[in-house]
């Protein structure tokens, strides 16, 4: 009986220990998470956007992006304003965000949800927010759809 008792210890030990090992070299050896790869595309697209690096705004887009905005005139009457990527890409050319102040150049990401190959994430930016949805493209996350909203003016 002691014999059986010290094998069974002895062996829960070994089988710890194994475990403990293989979890240490796990975790030394992990891939970025979905949410921190998401949290980089839109990092890439806003930071693409204060710096005019048109490279890195694009690598954050699908090709087919639409980003639109709901805007009302001044008798009240509603129109949706929108950009593909291209037109994106080439404004970040044309120096896009670099007029604004690195000291306003808010940039807060916060990823809303993922479900399989789709997620939401939200970007506060300097003067607008934007509501993100993206797709895990090609094995890697990029920019579909952005709905914006203007914050309002500060008097």
């Amino acid at each position: 009986m002691k014999k059986n008792a010290w094998l069974f210890s002895r062996t829960l030990g070994v089988t710890f220990v194994m475990l403990f090992i293989a979890l240490t070299c796990n975790a030394q050896t992990q891939t970025p998470s979905d949410t921190d790869l998401i949290k980089q595309t839109a990092l890439d697209y806003i930071d693409g956007w204060y710096e005019g690096n048109a490279e890195r705004m694009q690598r954050a887009l699908h090709p087919e992006l639409a980003k639109r905005i709901v805007r009302t005139d001044d008798r009240g009457r509603y129109s949706l304003g929108q950009m593909g990527a291209m037109t994106l890409v080439e404004y970040t050319r044309m120096g896009g965000g670099k007029d604004t102040p690195k000291e306003k150049q808010q940039k807060d990401v916060t990823v809303l949800d993922i479900f399989g190959n789709a997620a939401s994430a939200k970007v506060i930016a300097s003067d607008w927010v934007d509501y993100l949805q993206l797709a895990k493209w090609n094995g890697r996350w990029v920019i579909v759809n952005v709905l914006w909203e203007l914050k309002p003016k500060t008097k």
